[in-house]
């Protein structure tokens, strides 16, 4: 590998790419293996529920119908097959669809979210790869995609972008290159075709009719195949993709990076083992709030028409989560009302539960929610920083002049507070009774035992098969 600095130092970008290339299934510490298997499970199964109650994810299967490539990798819940690339674009759409993939607390990102769809679909192209080198590689990636979000020193906000899909490529695309054995120089290679193609307007965050926000994992998915693809094939790319003059952190924050925090302990510790999974279907930021309204509705068993204000304090982080107040207090969307404070406590106090039910048109015109999330109002907390993302506090106050407050410092799902293995195959089973191609429980189950016990599976193209049987070519 060349020496960037002159100083007899590998740069950034080869240390990187040799740690990717040298990585090993033993060199996984049990913990960071047992999550990875969680963390795939769970993409699969949101995936699935995605296919049959987001309406908005048909038009990109419908997309890969049209293409005359070779059916080589599955597209999940719809039963048919497209080029690896193709079904990475599929899944992808609905990855973060019904928006209930893991996440990363301490920097708000989703590390998997565009990463098992682009995985999936190489691991089942290639064919022979075995359960371990998919583990590893997911390990691997999801590591990266938090590395380079802690790392930042300034918010990719500040300059118009939205971080997830953007973090969340260089991890697809680590995968997809680790699946495919490149080479440290290629996987480099990889990285560079992938910043011509990582990139997301923040203007999804302020747009009330979008539903760019619910597909947004397609474009890096398919991304990080097709940066992979090329790169096998030897395109050259770029010899300093992450820290180059005009490399990733040049473009994305200035230069405003740190790349001891990037590289710390690289290889000991896989930062994938602190995901945490979600238990309700809506963006992260509102679970602690969630919790804190259903722990308070259970203790003191008041009905919402008891209630006359809601105030809820949180950092700079879940501000977007309450404006413009008029789009967040009646959400005109699934994927808005699922990026609405006011509208996830007002049906968490309405109804007592949040499921995948709770975004549904008619879910969005209750009256009873409609008149409550008017009563949520937002106080920021200035000293919190992002790693608080998990944390809440809540005060009700009640129109008896009666005032409850509780605080949440994790979220239900945190490693801190995690959700039990038994609960996270319950959602599983959930998740793929609700797929276009409904799954039986008997079936779920026995698929959640497969993937929970990955490394003893020989090929992924098989288990794939079982998972998304090959039905006929129109989807």
């Amino acid at each position: 590998m060349s020496d960037q600095s002159g100083t007899g130092t590998l740069g950034l970008s080869d240390t990187v790419a040799l740690h990717i290339q040298g990585c090993v299934f033993e060199n996984l510490p049990p913990n960071v293996v047992e999550v990875t298997k969680q963390s795939l499970l769970n993409a699969i199964g949101v995936s699935l529920a995605a296919s049959g109650l987001a309406p908005e994810v048909r038009s990109f299967a419908d997309l890969a119908c049209l293409s005359t490539a070779n059916e080589e990798a599955s597209i999940l819940g719809f039963g048919g097959k497209a080029s690896a690339a193709s079904a990475a674009f599929v899944n992808g759409a609905m990855a973060h669809a019904v928006d209930y993939e893991d996440s990363f607390d301490l920097n708000p990102c989703h590390p998997n979210a565009s990463l098992v769809p682009a995985a999936l679909a190489v691991a089942e192209a290639k064919g022979g790869v075995s359960g371990r080198d998919f583990l590893t590689a997911m390990a691997v990636g999801s590591d990266l995609v938090c590395r380079m979000g802690l790392s930042l020193r300034q918010t990719m906000e500040e300059s118009g972008w939205y971080p997830p899909p953007i973090l969340g490529a260089f991890g697809a695309v680590t995968a997809t290159a680790k699946l495919l054995g490149l080479t440290a120089e290629q996987i480099k290679d990889a990285f560079s075709l992938t910043l011509c193609q990582a990139t997301c307007s923040g203007e999804i965050k302020y747009s009330a009719r979008t539903e760019i926000r619910a597909v947004r994992e397609a474009f890096p998915a398919q991304a990080a195949v097709i940066s992979a693809q090329l790169a096998a094939r030897g395109l050259a790319g770029f010899e300093t993709p992450l820290e180059g003059k005009a490399g990733f952190f040049r473009l994305y924050v200035d230069g405003q990076y740190d790349p001891e925090t990037l590289l710390h302990s690289l290889g000991a510790k896989f930062y994938g083992e602190d995901v945490s999974f979600k238990p309700w279907p809506s963006c992260r930021g509102t679970h602690a709030f969630v919790e804190a309204c259903l722990n308070l509705r259970q203790e003191h068993g008041f009905h919402w028409t008891d209630i006359e204000k809601v105030l809820l304090i949180g950092g700079d982080v879940h501000a977007m989560l309450v404006e413009p107040r008029e789009q967040k207090v009646a959400p005109a969307t699934a994927i808005d009302a699922k990026f609405s404070l006011p509208f996830t406590v007002a049906t968490a106090l309405s109804f007592g539960s949040i499921t995948l039910d709770s975004f549904t048109p008619s879910a969005l015109r209750d009256e009873a929610t409609l008149s409550l999330a008017d009563k949520v109002f937002f106080q920021l907390r200035e000293e919190w920083g992002r790693d608080k993302a998990a944390s809440a506090e809540v005060e009700i106050q009640l129109r008896s002049r009666r005032k409850l407050r509780r605080s949440v410092d994790f979220a239900l799902g945190h490693p801190g507070n995690p959700m039990s293995q038994e609960q996270l195959i319950e959602k599983f089973v959930d998740c793929a009774a609700r797929a276009v191609r409904s799954v039986t429980r008997g079936k779920a189950v026995d698929i959640a035992e497969r993937l929970l016990g990955l490394e003893n599976e020989q090929d992924m193209a098989e288990l794939m098969a079982h998972i998304s049987p090959r039905m006929s070519r129109k989807i």
